[in-house]
């Protein structure tokens, strides 16, 4: 019920040439009765004269979460109708709320259901997230870097602790399963190598394609590919779960700057360590070569060592080097983003985790395709 000593809410408009203003007036609570907006919600959508839209909250009361809903429920309105809005006559308060609100990005849940017509126009639904995608891409790039910058500046800052703590998941942690599959992939190429150099007794150079493959290419590669499906999709779920737990909302509140807390102890971590996972999976691809290759091909390790040595060139080891440091950029940011992305019901942590890792898998086969371009016209 209302309080007696509550003033009525009114909101009413009035047109100056291109210029609509909207005066808000009295007590705006849960409590009270609700004005109706809908004559200047059809004003705004029916007048094409109308360029521009401000407030005039001079009489304005007491309010609560009621009056920033229907402020939201008119900017749009004016948004669609390409009109802009001046916000700085609002209380200061509602202007946080408002700038808060319209600066979250996005939140794209597995459970949105999809635009029916556009399965009829495949092409232009594409472009649509293409372009969606490239925009959220840019918009978190220039975020981290601003944050980068704030935190080089003293502005910002994170945790060491947390700091050492990504680079133990990220590095030593990793070495299990980053020695099997590297073992593997060299001794696969060992084997599909030798079908076609036995042919003509030339077995010794099965080193040379070994080594050469894993150092300039698979060692890089795989190592890219395993933490992108290990660490790119944790950092999306750890974040993403953050943000379904409002931990992320908590951190904005405590005057702690996302981005520098958690996200550039992460992209720090990973371009430190992907190098030396690649170093380490090279030399276990070139083991498993060897291992290949002294027992089923009569080459002795020696000759394999010896092969080896000749084969691979410093400018190799640091073709690798350079490619596993920017794919290490790549899946850190791609986990995350689309953590940061993620939105709040459990579902969204899924889709989040899942969303990483093809986002990561996708941008490091770009990446490294067009580097493997450069080296081949360069002659590295």
């Amino acid at each position: 019920m209302p309080n007696s000593e509550q003033q009525i809410s009114q909101i009413s408009s009035s047109c100056q040439n291109d210029l609509l203003v909207i005066t808000v007036k009295g007590d705006w609570l849960l409590t009270g009765n609700l004005p109706s907006s809908d004559a200047i919600l059809l004003n705004l959508k029916s007048d094409k004269d109308i360029k521009r839209m401000q407030f005039s909250t001079a009489e304005l009361g007491n309010w609560d979460s009621l009056l920033p809903t229907e402020l939201i429920k008119l900017i749009d309105a004016a948004r669609q109708q390409d009109i802009s809005v001046e916000l700085t006559s609002l209380p200061f308060a509602i202007q946080r709320l408002l700038t808060l609100v319209y600066a979250s990005p996005e939140r794209h849940d597995t459970q949105q259901k999809q635009d029916p017509s556009s399965k009829l126009n495949l092409l232009g639904f594409n472009q649509t997230i293409i372009n969606t995608e490239c925009k959220l891409l840019l918009t978190f790039i220039g975020d981290l870097f601003l944050s980068t910058v704030a935190t080089l500046r003293g502005q910002s800052f994170f945790r060491l602790q947390d700091f050492y703590l990504y680079i133990q998941e990220c590095g030593p942690s990793a070495l299990p399963i980053v020695t099997l599959i590297s073992l593997l992939v060299g001794l696969i190429l060992a084997f599909v190598g030798a079908l076609q150099l036995s042919l003509f007794g030339a077995q010794i150079y099965i080193a040379n394609l070994v080594s050469l493959g894993m150092t300039r290419e698979m060692g890089g590669l795989m190592t890219a590919i395993i933490m992108t499906g290990r660490t790119g999709a944790a950092y999306a779920a750890q974040l993403g779960t953050m943000q379904v737990n409002s931990e992320i909302d908590a951190l904005k509140t405590m005057n702690l700057e996302p981005m520098a807390f958690l996200v550039i102890p992460r992209v720090l971590a990973l371009i430190l360590i992907m190098p030396l996972l690649c170093l380490y999976a090279d030399l276990m691809g070139i083991v498993g070569g060897g291992l290949v290759t002294v027992n089923f091909f009569d080459v002795s390790i020696t000759e394999y060592l010896d092969r080896t040595a000749h084969a691979v060139q410093l400018k190799d080891f640091l073709v690798g080097f350079v490619k596993s440091a920017v794919f290490g950029i790549l899946i850190a940011l791609s986990g995350c983003m689309r953590g940061m992305q993620c939105g709040r019901s459990a579902s969204a942590v899924g889709n989040a985790a899942t969303s990483a890792v093809v986002t990561g898998i996708v941008f490091i086969v770009m990446a490294d395709s067009l580097m493997t371009i450069i080296c081949n016209r360069l002659g590295i």
